[in-house]
């Protein structure tokens, strides 16, 4: 599994490019759309900014998942927003907007996970590594 502060460098390196080209490079990883995804870490009461991609749409819901390539442990960001839901969405380097993070239920969850393999087969592949189920999250357009 990558190291913490293996994917917190990659994540740097990816939030850099898409500033420093204005969102030309970047914007989409294995085809599926880039988003900066900021919370309010659970702790400190910081803002934390996280690099994911969003391989399914749901209406305006951005569709996560909480992967962290197939390891054990949840990864940090989404412990945040599932302590508060309230986060801010960037895609492809543009301005950020207000979202409301919704973990899908185990009967939403099963319907959209084909869909979400289909996009990128990569998430098949860290289910398999990990006895965890592999949450998916909702960003829905804040009110």
């Amino acid at each position: 599994m990558p190291s913490t502060l293996l994917m917190k460098s990659l994540s740097g390196l990816h939030r850099a490019a898409l500033r420093l080209t204005g969102g030309r490079l970047g914007a989409e990883l294995g085809g599926n759309p880039s988003l900066e995804l900021t919370t309010t870490g659970r702790r400190t009461g910081k803002p934390r900014v996280s690099m994911l991609t969003s391989p399914l749409r749901v209406g305006d819901a951005l569709v996560v998942v909480a992967s962290r390539g197939g390891d054990d442990f949840d990864p940090a960001w989404f412990l945040n927003l599932r302590d508060d839901p309230h986060v801010q969405v960037a895609l492809a380097g543009g301005p950020r907007r207000p979202m409301v993070a919704r973990i899908a239920g185990p009967d939403e969850r099963e319907r959209l996970w084909p869909q979400i393999t289909a996009a990128l087969s990569n998430y098949a592949t860290y289910q398999s590594r990990t006895e965890r189920i592999i949450p998916v999250v909702l960003l829905e357009p804040a009110a």
